[in-house]
């Protein structure tokens, strides 16, 4: 954990709606984005963080504002006051340790909701907080870092055949939403390949190393567990259209990407019984390899018990022990004891015990 993040306990004692940055520091330029779209025209336009951006809304045109960076305060704090944003969800974007949620507010939809990559070099999952919010004719989304997580959707924008620039602002909400939970099924499927091989190297040859890796594995299901849980309700709410900025011919779109995050839930949780079962596995071939260890020991010494019978009794120093005068005395008892040995491994044999 970098001891450098800026925790939440920083907000302690602070007036509610108190916006502090709370995550990683960042140092690059907040990048903002401005797109202007209807079914016949579109504009694009980067603005800085210097730009005085105006919110000249209409009806006929919708505004998607793309905002890459949330860790200063100056052009969010101008956004905000822009599009009227409550003081309370000012708080909540800079604060990147949001849980899944979803707000009504009077003019907008404010929504959370974590971004999720599979980092392959260190092959551990990285999450980044995604901020939505939903307007009459306005979109804007606020990103924790500068990764482009919505190109598709921009790609598919500036086409100007695409549904996105035929339907309404609610409709490019469900777009953005939908881009994010369809890459959850890409990180997945990077966590079952690591999970299958995972289970074959545990049946094969079980160590320290597969077990310290199984226990990493379990603490990232739990972070994407975290992440994708409290987003089913969330959906769930848009899919039932509880919100009037939402229209009736979009819901079903939201339906499916309710289907679809259910479908990631119990996935996560298929994966987190099968690492449980894998570490059963991993418990079980130690074990038995343990016994096999003490089997063989344990014939081992059954193999000794006999011969050492023998050795301890002509070991005795009685003076009458007629054995003791006969000339062949040393070969016999040998024979006798190779005899005793070859019968021990012939009965394990035909038991299967060996």
């Amino acid at each position: 954990m970098n001891s450098h993040r800026k925790k939440r306990s920083k907000k302690s004692g602070l007036p509610p709606g108190t916006p502090i940055h709370i995550g990683e520091p960042r140092t690059e330029p907040v990048h903002i984005h401005s797109v202007t779209y209807s079914k016949a025209a579109l504009q694009e336009q980067d603005l800085t963080q210097n730009d005085a951006f105006s919110c000249s809304l209409s009806d006929t045109t919708r505004t998607w504002l793309r905002v890459q960076g949330v860790h200063d305060l100056a052009p969010l704090k101008h956004i905000a006051t822009g599009f009227q944003l409550h003081p309370l969800v000012l708080e909540d974007l800079v604060n990147t340790e949001q849980r899944p949620k979803v707000e009504d507010y009077e003019q907008y939809i404010f929504l959370v909701l974590k971004h999720i990559t599979w980092h392959e070099k260190t092959r551990t999952i990285q999450t980044e907080q995604i901020s939505l919010i939903l307007g009459q004719n306005f979109v804007l989304s606020f990103q924790e870092g500068n990764h482009d997580v919505f190109h598709l959707v921009q790609t598919r924008l500036q086409n100007g055949k695409s549904g996105i620039r035929t339907h309404g602002s609610d409709y490019l909400f469900y777009a953005l939403l939908d881009a994010v939970v369809d890459n959850y099924f890409f990180v997945l499927e990077a966590l079952g390949e690591e999970i299958e091989n995972l289970e074959g190297r545990v049946m094969n040859q079980p160590g320290q190393e597969s077990l310290q890796y199984l226990h990493e594995l379990k603490r990232e299901m739990i972070v994407l567990r975290k992440a994708v849980w409290p987003l089913r309700e969330v959906v769930g709410r848009l899919s039932r259209g509880e919100s009037a900025f939402v229209c009736q011919s979009t819901q079903v779109y939201f339906r499916d990407v309710y289907d679809h995050t259910v479908q990631v839930i119990e996935t996560i949780e298929t994966y987190r019984e099968m690492l449980t079962g894998i570490l059963e596995i991993y418990l079980t071939s130690l074990s038995n390899k343990l016994n096999e260890i003490m089997k063989v020991m344990a014939m081992i010494a059954t193999l000794f018990i006999p011969l050492t019978l023998i050795a301890g009794i002509y070991g005795m120093n009685f003076k009458n022990m007629p054995e003791l005068e006969f000339k062949w005395g040393y070969p016999v008892v040998l024979a006798v004891m190779g005899l005793c040995a070859g019968g021990m491994v012939l009965f394990f044999r035909r038991r299967k015990w060996l």
